[in-house]
C-alpha cells in the first residue's frame, strides 16, 4: 500500500453504460448536447403495462466483453456493472497485473436498489412452467444485491475490502462515500458505483406501486422536473463505475487525478415525505460542505435529484436555498437525467460521472425536455453553459426516504 501521509480520495477512472452511450465518451457527448433518448418501452412482456416510457439501453452486447462463464451466472444489472468496471479500470490504467504484488490493494463497492429481477423472473418461470429440474444453480446468487460486487472482484481477482449498499436511490452516492472512506483508511483503490436493470416485466410491475412513477406516453413530456407539467419520473437502466484511489497511490504510478471526493453526508426523512426532505437534504448538503471544507459560495454547479414530483421538486429547490443561502438562487443547477431517465441507485453515480466530466470541460450540461421552470433555480436548459467549474455538488433522494449529498473538487484543484 502507499504511505498514509496523503489519503485524499481521487477519481482516476470513469466507466459508463447508459441509455445515451455505452462508453464514457459517447455518454458525455450526448449529455453535453442535451440529447434525450427517452422512448417507448420495447422490452418483451412490458407492452401492456401502464409504464410507457423509459431509458432503455438498446446497443449493448455483454458477450462482446464478458466471458461466457460469467454471463451464464449473472443478471443484466451485473453485466452492466462488469462492463462499466472494465471501462473505468482501463481509463485509470489499472488491471489484474497491478494487484500481483498486493492482491488486497483493490476492493469493490456497489449499490443496488432492485437486484437481478430479469434473471429471477426467467428462473421462476422455468420453475412453475417446467419444474425444479429446469432451474439453474445460479438462481440463488444472480438476483442478489451483492452480485455485482462479488462478480467484479472475482473476475478481476480483487481481494481488497468489498461491500454493497442495498438502498434506495441515494445509495449510489453513499457507495461512493463508502469507497472514499475505505481509501482514507488505507486501501489504495476501490472500484465503486452502481448499475440497475429495472425494465424486465417483473421489475416493472413491482415499480407500479410508486406514485411518483410517470405513466405519460409521450417521451417528450414524461419527465419534466421543476416545471408546472411535472408528472413523475421515468425509470432507466444502466449506470456507471468509478475508480476511487488514494491520491498518493495515483501520483506514484503517474495516473491522472480527475477529481476528488471531498465531502459527503446522508440523512433519512421517511418514504414519500417530500416536504420533510427539504430539511433532511439541506442538512446533508451542509454537512457534506463542512466535511469538504467548502463554503456555500464555492459551489459552482449543482446536479439535482430532480424527482419530477411537484412537492418533491419544491422541497429540493428550497433545500438548495436553505443550504447555500443567496448563492442557491444563482448557482447553475442541472439534471441531465431527464434525457436518459432516473436509474434508481445508478442515477446519482451517472450524475457524479457527468459532474467530473463537466468540471474537466468547463461546461454545465443542460436539462433535456424542460422549459418554463417554476422554481427559484438557475436551471440550465436548452444548451450547455460555459463556466469555470472547480466544485460540484451532487444530490440524491430515495423513494424510501434517504437524502444524500456529495461534494466533488476538480482534479486541478489539488
Amino acid at each position: 500500500m502507499s504511505e498514509p501521509h496523503d489519503r485524499r480520495a481521487a477519481v482516476t477512472g470513469i466507466g459508463v453504460v447508459a441509455p445515451n452511450g455505452t462508453s464514457t465518451d459517447t455518454f458525455w457527448k450526448a449529455t453535453q448536447e442535451g440529447v434525450s433518448v427517452l422512448d417507448r418501452v420495447t422490452r418483451e412482456g412490458c407492452e401492456h403495462l401502464p409504464l410507457k416510457v423509459a431509458g432503455e439501453i438498446r446497443a449493448f452486447d455483454p458477450a462482446a466483453t464478458i466471458e461466457e462463464r460469467f454471463l451464464v451466472q449473472t443478471d443484466r444489472f451485473t453485466h452492466f456493472a462488469m462492463a462499466a468496471a472494465d471501462l473505468a479500470l482501463e481509463d485509470a490504467r489499472l488491471g489484474p497485473a497491478d494487484t500481483s504484488e498486493d492482491p488486497y490493494a483493490i476492493g469493490v463497492v456497489t449499490a443496488a436498489g432492485s437486484g437481478g429481477g430479469e434473471f429471477g423472473q426467467r428462473e421462476l418461470q422455468r420453475l412453475w412452467g417446467k419444474g425444479s429440474r429446469f432451474v439453474g444453480p445460479y438462481q440463488s446468487i444472480a438476483w442478489f444485491y451483492a452480485a455485482s460486487t462479488g462478480q467484479i472482484s472475482i473476475r478481476r481477482k480483487f481481494k481488497g475490502p468489498c461491500s454493497v449498499v442495498a438502498s434506495d436511490e441515494a445509495g449510489g452516492l453513499d457507495a461512493l462515500a463508502h469507497a472514499a472512506r475505505a481509501v482514507r483508511r488505507g486501501t489504495d483503490v476501490i472500484v465503486a458505483g452502481s448499475t440497475e436493470a429495472p425494465l424486465a416485466p417483473y421489475s416493472v410491475v413491482c415499480q407500479l406501486g410508486y406514485e411518483e412513477l410517470s405513466q405519460v406516453a409521450d417521451p417528450a413530456c414524461a419527465y419534466r422536473p421543476f416545471t408546472g407539467a411535472a408528472c413523475g419520473f421515468v425509470p432507466a437502466e444502466g449506470g456507471a463505475m468509478l475508480v476511487v484511489e488514494a491520491e498518493s497511490a495515483a501520483r506514484e504510478r503517474g495516473a491522472e487525478v480527475r477529481a476528488y471526493v471531498a465531502g459527503h453526508a446522508a440523512t433519512f426523512t421517511g418514504a414519500s415525505r417530500w416536504a420533510e426532505s427539504r430539511h433532511g437534504l439541506a442538512h446533508a448538503i451542509g454537512q457534506a460542505l463542512a466535511e469538504a471544507g467548502c463554503a456555500p459560495e464555492e459551489v459552482d454547479v449543482v446536479f439535482a435529484d430532480a424527482l419530477g414530483v411537484p412537492e418533491a421538486d419544491r422541497a429540493e429547490a428550497l433545500a438548495i436555498a436553505d443550504a447555500l443561502g443567496a448563492h442557491g438562487t444563482r448557482v447553475p443547477v442541472t439534471a441531465p437525467k431527464t434525457g436518459i431517465g432516473r436509474g434508481y441507485c445508478a442515477a446519482p453515480v451517472l450524475d457524479t460521472a457527468a459532474a467530473v466530466l463537466a468540471m474537466e470541460h468547463g461546461l454545465v450540461p443542460p436539462t433535456p425536455n424542460v422549459v418554463d421552470v417554476c422554481h427559484d433555480l438557475d436551471l440550465v436548459t436548452g444548451r450547455a453553459r460555459v463556466a469555470e467549474l472547480r466544485t460540484a455538488l451532487v444530490l440524491s433522494r430515495g423513494l424510501m426516504g434517504s437524502n444524500s449529498a456529495l461534494v466533488l473538487r476538480h482534479g486541478a484543484a489539488g
